[in-house]
């Protein structure tokens, strides 16, 4: 066969990157190629951003559309868009999940192999022993990971590598349709975690801890990230001390930051200006885990791969759009972290409002994360700064059920007596574009309400002249479509449409167009953390939130709060367990809207 491949750039290049690994094959798929050269293949693939595609006879090799610019960690590389052409003849080659494995860790320009440190920050705490440690479960189990990987647990408090290992054995579990081998597997991956103790301000520690991450690297190019899952007030002594003493001298470095980023747009900066003093941009992944559910993911391939949708995307179609968060527990025992920081701060400045970036952005030029970035920025920008009267605010309080008796916000012992935090909050915002002028996005997010859920509606305009209109009498909403996305629990699409009821007569019913998952799939719908984890070791950034992100974001929330802090408003008392304050339903009106979670279906 004969292989012609374009010129490529001669500069060091970063380990293999997917950068739309949603449209890649799984791992466990054969991977043909009709070059003898499987490293040769796979490094033009790399270098001059190729796609290979299988087929019976053969492959073919086809040029991607390249980025405009590509960055690993301070490396810059310019790829060329050439024609390639690989033309049939030999008998081609298939790669194993082994084999393909070894390629993604395979010899860089030298020769040497690469290998991925992943350092949990933090480890003795809730979030990585309930969520990061099993989601690197999961990715090894699934042979997402790199073939020669390590992870480290480090944290003041003492233990050793064993009694990690029992720690993190515990939260570990296979999913119901991969049990196969689950405990070996178990075994394996317990074997390649260690742990360290240090302070999180010592750089001598880190040192210490450089150390340890040599022995295990070897000879190989040594990449490395951490996973900050530490307070907010730490993350810079960290920071600082990881950069000076436990960076990556070969390969690259990344930082994984958890929310809060912040409290506010001043503190933001100032966290961002801390950074990076150490980090390049490019090195720092803010993640917000909602950003990584499977139904906000599909939100982009909902609107932009079924033509059913996208014209109807605008003001012209779409009435109001809701997006709503709910949990049906307080804070039991852990109102210390909420109290400072509140339902705004925690739900709706982040992960509520990154769903509407997503959802109300025009089409990005490409699937590239910058691309898509740049997007929701725009978005972001655009929208109408928060005002107190299109904000409405709440706390649980105490209430007796079935004969149980509910603890209120306040009588939780870590939250003060006199409290002012708001445990739920609804808000209209508004963005000032030519699609989305005038659509109210109506965000609502709370604690000890009556149900735990997480969903998008979308409530479409009422059909002009309406010839079946006298069917619904004088509630137009009942005739009114509407899509649902419900994000968790039990995720499912579905379409509200009306139809005729089967007789002789003209009876209406609003009927369910219905894609869930459960019943559609059979596949266990992963975790969020795993797939974020994954596209940080791969450096794909498009689920990870920008500097100016961040700094959008906050300019929309910062004036509502301190206004809401300086004036000490009062939050409305809504009972544990119900459907929250009355004024959410008057803000609702206030549009004349209708929330879509409080229909008969609910």
């Amino acid at each position: 066969m004969a292989v012609s491949f374009p010129k490529c750039p001669s500069s060091p290049l970063p380990p293999l990157q997917t950068s739309n690994r949603a449209c890649s094959l799984p791992l466990s798929a054969p991977f043909q190629v009709g070059d003898s050269s499987k490293w040769a293949l796979l490094e033009a693939t790399k270098r001059c951003h190729l796609s290979v595609s299988a087929t019976n006879g053969g492959s073919a090799v086809a040029p991607v559309e390249p980025s405009k610019k590509v960055q690993d960690s301070g490396t810059k590389t310019t790829p060329t868009d050439h024609s390639t052409k690989v033309e049939n003849g030999f008998r081609p080659t298939v790669f194993s999940s082994n084999e393909f494995q070894d390629l993604k860790t395979g010899p860089d320009d030298s020769g040497r192999e690469s290998t991925v440190s992943i350092t949990v920050v933090g480890a003795s705490g809730d979030l990585a022993k309930k969520k990061i440690f099993p989601a690197l479960f999961a990715l090894y189990y699934e042979g997402f990971l790199p073939k020669h990987f390590t992870i480290f647990g480090y944290a003041r408090s003492k233990m050793t590598d064993v009694e990690l290992r029992e720690m993190v054995s515990r939260t570990l579990n296979c999913r119901i349709d991969q049990r196969e081998n689950c405990d070996a597997k178990m075994e394996e991956f317990l074997k390649r975690c260690f742990y360290h103790s240090g302070q999180y301000d010592s750089e001598a520690h880190f040192v210490e801890l450089d150390k340890k991450l040599k022995q295990h690297e070897g000879s190989r190019i040594s990449n490395r990230l951490y996973y900050l899952s530490i307070p907010p007030n730490i993350f810079l002594d960290v920071v600082k001390c990881t950069s000076l003493a436990a960076s990556s001298e070969n390969g690259w470095t990344r930082v994984i930051v958890e929310k809060p980023f912040g409290r506010d747009a001043e503190s933001s900066a100032a966290l961002t200006r801390g950074l990076k003093q150490y980090l390049h941009e490019d090195q720092i992944f803010r993640i917000d885990h909602y950003l990584g559910k499977e139904l906000v993911e599909n939100l982009s391939v909902l609107r932009f791969s079924n033509l059913v949708f996208e014209p109807l995307w605008s003001r012209q179609y779409i009435r109001n759009v809701q997006i709503i968060f709910s949990e049906d527990f307080g804070t039991e025992g852990r109102g210390g972290y909420f109290d400072s920081y509140g339902i705004i701060r925690d739900i709706m400045q982040n992960h509520l409002l990154q769903i509407v970036a997503l959802f109300a952005m025009e089409t990005p030029t490409s699937l590239e994360a910058e691309d898509i970035r740049n997007e929701k920025v725009k978005v972001l920008r655009s929208m109408k700064t928060l005002e107190i009267d299109d904000v409405v605010i709440g706390q649980y309080k105490s209430h007796t059920r079935g004969g149980v008796a509910y603890p209120g916000y306040t009588d939780d012992k870590t939250v003060p007596n006199d409290s002012l935090t708001p445990t739920f909050a609804a808000a209209a915002l508004f963005i000032n574009n030519a699609r989305w002028d005038g659509v109210p996005f109506l965000m609502k997010a709370g604690k000890a309400l009556h149900t735990k859920r997480a969903e998008i509606r979308v409530q479409f305009r009422h059909v002009p002249g309406n010839l079946y209109k006298k069917c619904f009498g004088t509630d137009l909403d009942r005739a009114t479509n509407e899509l649902v996305i419900r994000v968790q629990p039990d995720e499912a699409i579905y379409l509200k449409i009306n139809n005729k009821i089967p007789g002789l007569g003209m009876r209406l019913d609003r009927s369910n167009l219905n894609l869930h998952y459960a019943a559609r799939y059979s596949k266990e719908i992963p975790c969020a953390y795993e797939r974020l984890l994954l596209d940080a070791i791969e450096g794909e950034r498009r689920l990870f939130i920008r500097s100016d992100e961040l700094d959008a974001a906050w300019a929309l929330f910062t004036p509502l709060l301190k206004e809401l802090e300086e004036k000490r408003i009062a939050p409305e008392l809504y009972p544990y367990g119900s459907r929250g304050p009355v004024g959410a339903h008057y803000l609702a009106a206030k549009y004349n809207v209708r929330w879509g979670d409080l229909g008969a279906e609910h």
